[in-house]
């Protein structure tokens, strides 16, 4: 059966991260898929959902071309646990120059622990948002990860 843990990484608490991770769980429940949302804010135990997930999806703000510290924590602590996992990616930044930070995070991932890595990922600037919520075609870009995602099989 499949399941599939967010983890939102972003510390901040107006983080625009945090509200794509919470629009994939929304996409996964409308599709019921099993799913558990970490938010790194008030989820230190991470051990037992990233062992029970079949596929992890990371949201992370993206500061001076990388991801946060805190995504970096995790797989520092529990990359053991991520090993053979289909892993997809929710970005955050604040300009469009940035785009491709995440590819030292996901080689760490696929080298080191030998994740699957979805080829799609998401990244929005706050341009992409309207207030709090997702603007049109950032949603739909989270539908064809979360589509991607589940395609995927370790």
């Amino acid at each position: 059966m499949r399941h599939v843990t967010l983890i939102a990484t972003s510390l901040d608490t107006s983080s625009k991260s945090q509200l794509l991770a919470r629009h994939a769980a929304t996409l996964l429940a409308e599709r019921g898929i099993a799913h558990t949302l970490l938010d790194l804010r008030d989820s230190p135990e991470l051990a037992e959902p990233l062992k029970q997930a079949t596929h992890v999806i990371f949201a992370v703000p993206i500061y001076n071309y990388d991801v946060n510290a805190a995504a970096k924590q995790v797989i520092e602590d529990h990359g053991d646990a991520l090993e053979g996992k289909t892993v997809g990616f929710l970005c955050q930044a604040g300009g469009q120059r940035s785009y491709m930070s995440i590819l030292s995070f996901a080689n760490a991932l696929m080298l080191d622990f030998r994740c699957w890595i979805v080829p799609r990922f998401v990244y929005a600037t706050g341009n992409d948002f309207d207030g709090d919520t997702p603007g049109e075609n950032i949603r739909h870009r989270v539908a064809e990860l979360v589509d991607s995602l589940l395609k995927g099989t370790p």
